[in-house]
């Protein structure tokens, strides 16, 4: 599925890794994927494993592994692809973020 205006994809690599995490974390617990302010470049990726899923939250499932969004974050997520990747410089998740102008170097902050 490419990714337009209103989805966020979610890679395989990163179904597998949260289907991963969540496997050890309490029944009923989600990804959440989040945007606030902060960083080097303005905007900071926030991850967390939590179980409280609030009611205009955007869920998206893949392969077992849940992800939710909330409804601020989604505008600035919208049309973004959540991977994971494992290389040389360590493992982590990565978001390409089409609204992006600019990025830091660890890739957890943005600017638009």
């Amino acid at each position: 599925m490419e990714p337009n205006q209103e989805t966020v994809v979610v890679t395989a690599n990163a179904a597998r890794r949260i289907s991963e995490i969540l496997a050890t974390e309490a029944p009923e617990s989600v990804l959440r994927v989040s945007v606030e302010g902060g960083g080097c470049s303005g905007f900071q990726y926030r991850f967390d494993v939590t179980r409280e899923r609030g009611d205009d939250d955007t869920v998206i499932e893949r392969d077992g592994a849940t992800v939710v969004v909330d409804k601020v974050s989604l505008d600035y997520l919208s049309g973004s692809r959540i991977d994971f990747v494992d290389d040389l410089i360590g493992s982590a998740f990565k978001i390409d973020n089409p609204h992006a102008t600019a990025s830091c170097g660890c890739g957890t902050s943005f600017a638009l």
